[in-house]
């Protein structure tokens, strides 16, 4: 989709320029969330996508706005880029503080709610606001994407993964996830096969604050005491990153079910 000149600004107001951290979630865990989430949509949920997005999946739409983040033009380098993500200090809430005024993640999803529920905004408008909505649900299952103040949540925290050097946020964004070797498509059905009832009820929570008041309780324990990161970090937190996945298909679910089954 190309945006009309000055369209995005109509939709969502501009924003000051800000640093941009690294992506969220690689485009496999993105399509994990979104496939993982298309088994857990409501009839009504299913049919407002499909009216928005037309045979566009979930698992498509989730990763657009990482790749619109090429794009030329401020909207999508600097306007858009702090929705990927909030920060929230170590023993706080995010709903103890202003939020900023570029905005973030759950300023935007509010924003982006509106627009989608909103009968006058325009097909274009309505596709970016739930490609974009669908995307930053899942960016919030990432727990450094709730980051803390002052290492721009993990992207500052250089490991080496096997030998490369990279940093602790891009390993939870794409490294834990492609060191597996597994389609999105096998993961997601894994996941969605394993769920118990229990973990369905736990992890279906549609409050988007919420989930980050969960995001603040884990992210402590992926700053590694080692910072040469190998098989005993991933045996680790495999389980935590099975278990963040989930939660990100299960939001997007409840998310969008919710939106959906509103009146």
């Amino acid at each position: 989709m190309r945006l009309r000149p000055g369209l995005a600004l109509v939709v969502l107001c501009a924003l000051p320029v800000v640093t941009a951290p690294a992506l969220a979630w690689g485009p496999t865990g993105h399509r994990i969330t979104g496939a993982l989430a298309d088994h857990y949509l409501s009839p009504r949920a299913r049919a407002g996508v499909l009216d928005i997005l037309g045979t566009e999946s979930l698992e498509e739409a989730s990763t657009w706005p990482d790749h619109m983040r090429s794009a030329p033009g401020t909207f999508w380098r600097v306007t858009a880029s702090p929705w990927h993500y909030v920060t929230v200090p170590d023993g706080r809430r995010w709903r103890d503080q202003p939020p900023p005024a570029q905005g973030d993640a759950l300023t935007a999803l509010d924003r982006f709610a509106r627009t989608i529920r909103d009968p006058k905004a325009s097909l274009e408008e309505r596709q970016l606001a739930l490609r974009f909505a669908i995307h930053i649900v899942g960016d919030l299952a990432q727990p450094l994407h709730v980051g803390k103040p002052g290492d721009r949540g993990g992207n500052d925290v250089k490991v080496s993964f096997f030998g490369r050097e990279t940093n602790l946020h891009a390993v939870w964004d794409s490294d834990l996830i492609d060191h597996e070797r597994l389609a999105f498509s096998e993961w997601a059905g894994r996941l969605h096969r394993r769920l118990t009832p229990d973990e369905l009820r736990a992890w279906s929570n549609p409050d988007p604050e919420q989930w980050v008041d969960d995001a603040v309780a884990i992210r402590g324990r992926l700053y590694p005491d080692n910072p040469d990161l190998r098989w005993d970090y991933v045996f680790i937190h495999r389980d935590l990153l099975d278990q963040q996945l989930a939660k990100g298909g299960l939001r997007v679910a409840a998310w969008l079910n919710r939106l959906f089954d509103a009146p």
